[in-house]
This record gives structure tokens, sequence and C-alpha cells, in this order.
């Protein structure tokens, strides 16, 4: 289970990194279940990178999924709002946040 996220996650890199294009596929998509339920809803997401072993969203947002730099594949998402890439001397960690907002 946990490759087949982590595979889904490095195909969308990319899109979560840059965050200026369109809107990734996967936040697309829940944009539309949120408005589906209530037109007054929003679903909002953001990028957030840090120079570091630790990227956290800020406050209001909690993570859908991380990024790290060096190759490396090994993350874990601590408390609702923080990535934490565990491979030594990591260059940057990217966290994809999220919040539903009215």
């Amino acid at each position: 289970m946990k490759f087949c996220i982590s595979a889904a996650i490095l195909l969308l890199v990319p899109a979560l990194i840059i965050g200026q294009g369109p809107p990734c596929s996967i936040d697309a998509s829940i944009r539309s279940i949120v408005s589906q339920y209530n037109r007054n809803m929003r679903f909002e997401c953001r990028s957030v990178t840090d120079q570091s072993s630790y990227a956290s969203c800020p406050s209001g947002y909690s993570v859908s999924s991380c990024s790290c730099g060096m190759g490396c594949g090994s993350w874990d998402i601590q408390g609702s709002n923080k990535c934490h890439c565990q491979c030594a001397n990591m260059d940057w960690t990217s966290a994809r946040c999220c919040r539903i907002t009215s």
C-alpha cells in the first residue's frame, strides 16, 4: 500500500513542487466532490517546501502528501501538519497542504 501511495506521489511531484500550473488532478477531483455537497465550501491546497528534513503546513491546513529531495522515498506525517523525510542530510522536503473552507 505504501508503495502505491509513494508511486502516485512521485508521479505528481512536478505539479506539487511547481504549484503555478493547472491544479493537480487529485485537487480538482476533491474540489468536485466538495462542491457536490455544499456550494459554499471551497477546497484549497498549497505546497510548502523547506531546505531541511521537515516541512510544516500553515495553521488550518493538513498534510495530504509529502515529497523528499535526494531520491529519498522514506517519509512520514507527524501530527497532521508536518512532513518528515527520514533520510540523512536532506536538501529539501515538500508538503502538500490542504484545507476546506466555507
